[in-house]
């Protein structure tokens, strides 16, 4: 997660690594990786320097999506007129799917896992036998137990971490090269948000721009003074 560009961070190498690993498996293991974890740690970033990387197929689900809509969704994607019934879209993107040898990554799939969309999902699977990146939050690994079909074509599981001292320190580093960011503001930062990287890259951009008016082109907790960090809770209310 990042305010101007994708950083190569820890979840984004861990998420790169797998789909490596999934795209080069020998013929007769599974090809799916899920890489979960909570909102805001990085996930979706992960996903675009994935698709960006291995040319994949991306598409971010939506919770009022049918069947149809997530098929069409994914014809759109790879420029392809969809069927005129279900079954023909599911062999369409399967065909694709295997003459490209492509990617296909579903971002935010937990919306889909819990309605009869994931049957889906599986028939796409066991008809092109590519490989498939399912992206979503903490309870994507429980639904997927669920479903017994799905959940054991799984080869790897990623979970997304939380943010490392070093992942905050790029992550400045790379989008605000004219202020210098003192480690102990950094840490300060990290501990404060508990590594959440949408988190981290607002409060960075809240230090810019302090240093910034206050023409300063280097900062450390010191200078931060009592300013605090913005951790997602609302303000508490002032007493008249």
């Amino acid at each position: 997660m990042s305010v101007n560009k994708i950083v190569p961070l820890t979840n984004v190498g861990l998420l790169s690594g797998a789909m490596s690993r999934a795209m080069g498996r020998p013929i007769g293991l599974p090809g799916l990786v899920a890489m979960y974890g909570p909102s805001g740690f990085g996930k979706s970033a992960a996903a675009a320097f994935a698709a960006n990387q291995h040319r994949c197929y991306y598409i971010e689900c939506r919770d009022t999506w049918s069947k149809k809509a997530f098929l069409t969704a994914i014809l759109r994607e790879m420029s392809l007129l969809p069927g005129r019934t279900l079954s023909e879209m599911v062999d369409q993107i399967s065909v694709q799917l295997s003459a490209s040898r492509r990617p296909l990554i579903v971002d935010d799939v937990q919306y889909l896992l819990d309605k009869a969309v994931a049957n889906v999902l599986t028939d796409i699977y066991n008809a092109s036998e590519g490989t498939i990146v399912l992206i979503g939050e903490e309870r994507v690994p429980a639904s997927l137990q669920r479903l017994e079909r799905l959940h054991n074509r799984v080869l790897e599981w990623v979970p997304a971490q939380a943010a490392t001292l070093d992942d905050v320190r790029q992550l400045a580093r790379d989008n605000y090269p004219g202020v210098s960011f003192a480690d102990d503001l950094l840490s300060d930062l990290n501990t404060a948000t508990k590594g959440c990287l949408r988190r981290v890259a607002v409060n960075l951009y809240k230090v810019q721009s302090e240093a910034s008016a206050m023409m300063l082109d280097q900062v450390d907790l010191k200078a931060w003074g009592n300013r605090g960090w913005y951790t997602g809770e609302a303000p508490i209310r002032r007493a008249m």
